[in-house]
């Protein structure tokens, strides 16, 4: 196959280019050059590369520029694709980073507040815990309540009568227990407009201070609710599964947030019922809790101008409806802790306690044992052994300790705030006036002085210059001393 293949090459030369013969004549001298199949055919190989190359490198310097602008052209065009494929890369490379950023700073601000409202709910909390210790102090240090009722081993007909002359001293203030401490937490606001000294802000102050504020704390701390839109497109989340899942972290802190809202707004309103307790105790006595608690800012020199709650936001907590409930919390928990003062100086136990002792004589009408007649008792009679110490029901200043008629030898003592109790037909006398006596302080030993039949001590708790029942101060402590 291959030797007819080349058989058949070779006889397409030799017809192709068949053996030609050049002639040359000289000086009457022939010569002839022979040329065969193959030197011809390699000399028309050559002359067609010749031929090509002139060709090509004529067509080439005619139209040189063309081409090199072409390639220019060619190359600027992969340069601009290269470059916008970069500029893309970059831009998806700053949105992803920029999504990062967003979602890490989102989640930070998150947990930021979140850490923010455990650190005020734990201060609050343990202010609370102070204020329940004075509770609990106050409970401690009150006398055990004697039986209300007994065999009558002594009575009286004290000749006091309502009205009896008490001289009204001006309340002797006593400062008030920190026990909510100076809070650091931090609570930010808006300049308020100057405000007259005595009226309060008018309609429009208020509007405008709540309306400017809460433009600027929307402005600083933007959003605050844990169900708004999401920053970033679905897209990306599809692009960057990591992104969601912060997102998702993100949005549960957010849900813990919520609860520690409404931990907060729950605390509030246990510390309200509270409050609402302390006053029912105290308008058991008889004492009316706002006048009571009014006369003690009185005392101490309270005011300054109203701001509105609303505008006051805890710093680094953009969450409105926490700030409110715990500026509402600490203000209920600073009155609770008001009352509390308030109650300090409320005579609320029995000037003696123990099985030894028994209640004979009780505050209101009855059988003057004297003279038989009807006769109004101004006070409760506690009978017991001769000589027994008898105690203040409630710290306050000795003002009067001597004998007195009818009670014998009496001591009276001012509480502050309108109140004083008496405390008669002692034996002897412990204190002299002008002394500062706590509760539980002895004060003289029970006898049968003065207008009496046997040994016991006349108990008597006046306020506003008014006598007032002393069993419903008895009966009130009994809830807080049990």
């Amino acid at each position: 196959m291959a030797g007819n293949l080349v058989e058949r090459v070779w006889a397409w030369l030799h017809e192709t280019f068949p053996e030609r013969q050049i002639y040359i004549r000289s000086d009457g001298r022939v010569q002839f050059f022979t040329f065969g199949p193959t030197l011809q055919a390699t000399m028309a190989g050559l002359s067609l590369i010749f031929l090509g190359w002139v060709a090509f490198a004529t067509v080439n310097v005619i139209f040189k520029d063309r081409i090199i602008a072409a390639k220019d052209h060619r190359y600027q065009q992969m340069q601009s694709a290269y470059e916008n494929r970069v500029a893309d890369l970059q831009l998806s490379y700053d949105e992803l980073n920029g999504a990062l950023v967003s979602a890490e700073d989102r989640f930070k601000a998150k947990a930021d507040e979140l850490q923010l409202k455990q650190n005020t709910i734990m201060k609050f909390l343990d202010r609370k815990r102070q204020v329940d210790a004075t509770l609990a102090a106050l409970a401690n240090t009150g006398i055990k309540q004697g039986p209300d009722t007994g065999a009558a081993e002594g009575s009286d007909s004290g000749d006091a009568a309502p009205g009896d002359g008490i001289e009204a001293t001006p309340p002797a203030g006593a400062a008030p227990i920190d026990a909510s401490g100076a809070s650091d937490v931090p609570i930010l606001t808006q300049p308020t407009p100057t405000q007259p000294r005595t009226a309060k802000p008018t309609k429009a102050s208020f509007l405008d201070l709540g309306g400017a504020v809460g433009h600027i704390a929307g402005l600083l701390f933007g959003t605050s609710s844990p169900t708004h839109s999401d920053p970033l497109p679905a897209a990306m989340y599809a692009q960057h599964p990591a992104l969601r899942i912060l997102a998702e972290e993100t949005d549960r802190v957010a849900r813990i947030g919520t609860i520690e809202t409404q931990l907060m707004a729950r605390t509030q309103g246990e510390v309200a019922e509270g409050v609402t307790d302390i006053q029912s105790l105290i308008r058991h006595t008889g004492i009316n809790p706002d006048d009571y608690t009014h006369r003690l800012n009185a005392a101490e020199g309270v005011g300054g101008p109203e701001w509105p709650l609303q505008a006051m936001h805890v710093e680094g907590i953009a969450d409105a409806a926490f700030s409110n409930a715990f500026l509402r919390a600490s203000a209920v928990l600073d009155q609770m802790n008001m009352l509390l003062v308030a109650m300090r100086h409320i005579p609320l136990t029995t000037p003696v306690a123990g099985p030894l002792f028994s209640r004979t004589s009780g505050f209101g009408p009855r059988i003057d044992p004297f003279t038989g007649h009807y006769s109004f008792h101004p006070g409760v009679d506690f009978a017991g052994p001769w000589g027994s110490v008898i105690a203040a029901t409630a710290p306050g200043t000795v003002v009067y300790a001597g004998d007195r008629g009818g009670y014998g030898n009496m001591v009276e003592i001012d509480h502050g705030f309108g109140i004083h109790t008496r405390y008669g037909h002692m034996s002897s006398i412990l204190v002299r006036v002008g002394a500062k006596v706590n509760k539980g302080s002895p004060i003289g030993r029970l006898g049968s002085t003065g207008r009496s039949t046997g040994p016991h001590v006349h108990y008597e708790v006046w306020y506003d210059d008014v006598v007032r029942n002393p069993s419903s101060f008895i009966e009130a402590g009994r809830h807080v001393f049990q």
